[in-house]
């Protein structure tokens, strides 16, 4: 059953992630004002959309409920972006706060993966390797916005 759990925590952990990615994004997007910036951005929410569809449809097949994130969290997030954009909503301050958000999820991706390394199913992995390639190019586009 430990096997298993491992598999169910990193989807869970694929999913956490995506939707706290897609909530920045949604959240940044009304306060960027570059042009080539937004699209970016918008680009980053279509492809964590595509993760976040797939990890819900292994979840589905598994017949596991993935919980939205933290409500609390996530408008502490709101607020901070808010707050950080109303000081500077420059397209490198808002490029930096993209960039850590991305930092911080990759950081807590690969330890994941490192966790569930032989526990979790080849799919589930696969997805957080997938999500990781996709947030370590995100990563390296948004420093060309610094």
């Amino acid at each position: 059953m430990q096997d298993r759990k491992s598999g169910e925590e990193l989807l869970a952990e694929i999913y956490r992630n995506t939707h706290y990615a897609l909530t920045s994004i949604a959240d940044i997007l009304p306060e960027t004002e570059d042009e080539a910036l937004r699209e970016e951005l918008m680009k980053m929410h279509d492809g964590y959309e595509k993760i976040s569809g797939k990890a819900a449809m292994q979840a589905k097949e598994r017949g596991l409920e993935l919980k939205e994130p933290n409500a609390v969290k996530k408008a502490m997030m709101w607020g901070s972006i808010k707050m950080n954009a109303m000081k500077d909503d420059s397209r490198a301050h808002i490029a930096e706060m993209m960039t850590q958000g991305t930092v911080m999820g990759i950081t807590a991706l690969s330890r994941s993966i490192g966790d569930a390394r032989g526990c979790a199913e080849e799919e589930t992995l696969a997805l957080a390797e997938e999500l990781l390639h996709l947030e370590e190019g995100y990563e390296q586009t948004l420093r060309n916005y610094l």
